[in-house]
């Protein structure tokens, strides 16, 4: 960078070449451009951003399930901002051409609540059916928890059904979807939330047999 008071050039704006001009305090200022411009589009920079947006995609896709999964969060943080922390990058998987999500890593619920216990899960003529171990006995779970449970089926949006958790020790639920095949699911979550919706439990993503 040079300085310069010329009273030929008067006062020098503008750039040409690799050489830039502009006035500063009332003094013609020279500098040269950089030789080198930084590349903001690295194949790790690509990467990040293709992952960012899977995220983002399946926080939309998950709606407003997100937002009931993260109850127990800092006041100063948003659902939304609580699920991309979780999920950046850990249940992203690059390994392949392009990054996809690795659902058994994705978190969709998180909180205090206990799980249930997962006995079976299969696919039938009329939808899905699953059989669980409800917990009920366990110091923090209450009778009216609420089990939410999503099924995402390839090219259709999500399927919900909200169970209360009930007294029994074994809990069924079933989801419609008739004529709905293995190879169609894409991802079945279940977890808990409390009745008035201000605790949950960590998320569980179902196999199916």
């Amino acid at each position: 960078m040079a300085l310069a008071q010329n009273p030929v050039t008067g006062q020098m704006a503008g750039s040409y070449a690799n050489v830039n001009t502009y006035v500063c305090k009332g003094q013609n200022v020279v500098s040269s451009k950089a030789f080198n411009r930084k590349n903001s589009n690295t194949s790790a920079q690509q990467l990040q951003r293709a992952s960012f947006k899977l995220i983002a995609d399946a926080y939309v896709m998950l709606g407003g399930f997100v937002d009931m999964g993260f109850p127990q969060r800092d006041i100063r943080q948003s659902a939304y901002n609580v699920f991309m922390s979780l999920n950046l990058p850990g249940a992203v998987d690059s390994t392949g051409d392009e990054p996809v999500i690795n659902y058994s890593k994705l978190v969709v619920a998180r909180g205090s609540l206990p799980q249930l216990d997962l006995l079976q899960a299969s696919v039938s003529t009329t939808g899905i059916r699953l059989q669980f171990e409800s917990s009920i006995a366990l110091s923090k779970a209450s009778a009216d928890d609420v089990v939410i449970t999503l099924v995402k089926r390839a090219g259709r949006v999500i399927k919900s059904v909200q169970t209360a958790r009930g007294e029994a020790e074994l809990l069924q639920v079933d989801v419609a979807l008739p004529g709905i095949t293995k190879e169609e699911v894409e991802f079945i979550y279940v977890f808990v939330i409390s009745k008035d919706g201000s605790k949950a439990s960590n998320s569980m993503l179902v196999e199916l047999a």
